[in-house]
């Protein structure tokens, strides 16, 4: 399962492919085995919010607290070093996601860190961040979700994801999203 490590203090809520069993957890699980991440449950939003995917079945949380669904996902507590790595296949300095904070409560199963994670109870609120949608295009990937959003990535969702390695190299991935959102709906 990986090193406790007093150093993984920045919590990230994890929605998509960081997940177990989709195909970028293989970064989680180099983490926990190097001491830089600790898987600590499965939880929920206690808000809600849009889940929808884009070009090649890519997911994104849009920060419309309101709006689409409690989504469920993973919680880790990541080593700065951990949350580095986790940032640079989010593409956070190239405009991809945005990392912002997010309140989360557990998702019915107690699992190791549960509801007395880093001393909070109930709702968790200490410091525990996701990856957004960048703001400059959340709003449009909304409107070609037909305003629709779902509450897990699943398998069904996942379905037809394509890995950055295999998707065209000659676009930038902000590059696919403007056609993604600007490409006559089905």
């Amino acid at each position: 399962m990986g090193i406790e490590n007093s150093d993984c203090v920045n919590l990230v809520f994890t929605y998509g492919t960081l997940k177990r069993g989709f195909s970028n957890h293989v970064l989680l699980q180099d983490l926990m085995r190097t001491g830089d991440a600790v898987f600590k449950g499965s939880y929920r939003t206690l808000e809600k919010y849009p889940l929808v995917c884009g070009p090649y079945r890519v997911p994104f949380l849009l920060n419309m607290s309101g709006s689409g669904q409690f989504v469920m996902g993973e919680l880790y507590a990541v080593s700065a070093r951990g949350l580095a790595r986790v940032d640079e296949l989010e593409g956070t300095s190239r405009g991809h996601y945005e990392r912002r904070p997010i309140r989360l409560t557990p998702a019915g199963n107690k699992e190791k860190g549960g509801e007395e994670l880093l001393g909070c109870s109930g709702e968790l609120t200490c410091a525990t961040e996701a990856y957004y949608a960048h703001e400059s295009y959340e709003e449009e990937m909304w409107n070609k979700n037909g305003r629709k959003g779902f509450e897990m990535y699943s398998k069904k969702e996942a379905e037809g994801y394509v890995k950055r390695k295999d998707r065209p190299q000659n676009l930038s991935f902000l590059d696919h999203i403007r056609i993604f959102v600007s490409s006559p709906s089905d």
